[in-house]
């Protein structure tokens, strides 16, 4: 997926309001961008760091700028807009990079299912019994090496995996994809500690027949782009 426009660099001031991040353009310009990501952000909205905005000229638009990238220690980065693991994953889908799903030949996207829910990608083809595949986006890394989700409670995210767990039910297939949208994990855990009813819930759908995948990302300040999978350490 790459970006819509060239990024710009700048320097991170403060994140807050969720929505709203201050930052200091190149040229001594402060601006407020705008912070596509309801999460917590632990460890990627550190003040001081670089980060990569996103400009636009949209006159309907009040923020004239997004942030999309933040800079990591030792030369990597992470993605903080929620937006982009659908786009990336949508990709995918499409030319066939998601190996347990490559057979399906109907992808669509945001379809009502369950109750008042909407699927990330219901995926299908004559012969075949019908997916239903839930993306989550993944930027927190706290110890060694490791990826987890979530960074705070997601009750939401709890009730996708009951839809998921449903559809099972009914003979159909079901996936959870945890896009690791940072460059320097190698494997995905669960932060119990953080939302012991994810933990649980996410326990529950595997066992019911939920697949639970997880990969990583190729990030530059040209795009993102899924690359290899990494393995998954459900135990709460």
């Amino acid at each position: 997926m790459h970006f819509d426009r060239p990024l710009i660099r700048a320097t991170l001031v403060r994140r807050y309001k969720r929505f709203l991040a201050d930052v200091t353009l190149e040229d001594g310009r402060a601006v407020t961008a705008h912070c596509a990501n309801p999460g917590a952000m632990l460890g990627v909205a550190t003040p001081g760091a670089t980060v990569w905005l996103e400009p636009n000229d949209d006159p309907k638009r009040k923020l004239k700028y997004s942030w999309k990238l933040i800079e990591l220690p030792g030369g990597h980065m992470a993605g903080i807009d929620t937006s982009v693991p659908n786009r990336v994953v949508g990709e995918a889908l499409r030319t066939g990079a998601v190996a347990t799903v490559a057979a399906y030949s109907t992808i669509r996207a945001e379809v009502k299912y369950a109750e008042r829910s909407r699927v990330d990608f219901h995926l299908s083809k004559t012969g075949l019994p019908d997916c239903y595949l839930e993306v989550k986006n993944v930027h927190l890394r706290r110890q060694g090496d490791w990826a987890e989700f979530p960074d705070c409670v997601t009750v939401r995210g709890a009730k996708h995996l009951g839809d998921l767990s449903a559809m099972v039910s009914l003979g159909h297939r079901a996936v959870m994809l945890y896009l690791v949208q940072r460059t320097d994990c190698t494997a995905l855990r669960l932060a119990a500690d953080l939302d012991p009813g994810y933990a649980r819930a996410a326990a529950a759908a595997s066992a019911a027949g939920v697949e639970m995948l997880c990969y990583t990302t190729r990030i530059s300040t040209q795009g993102v782009w899924m690359d290899r999978a990494l393995p998954l350490d459900l135990a709460a």
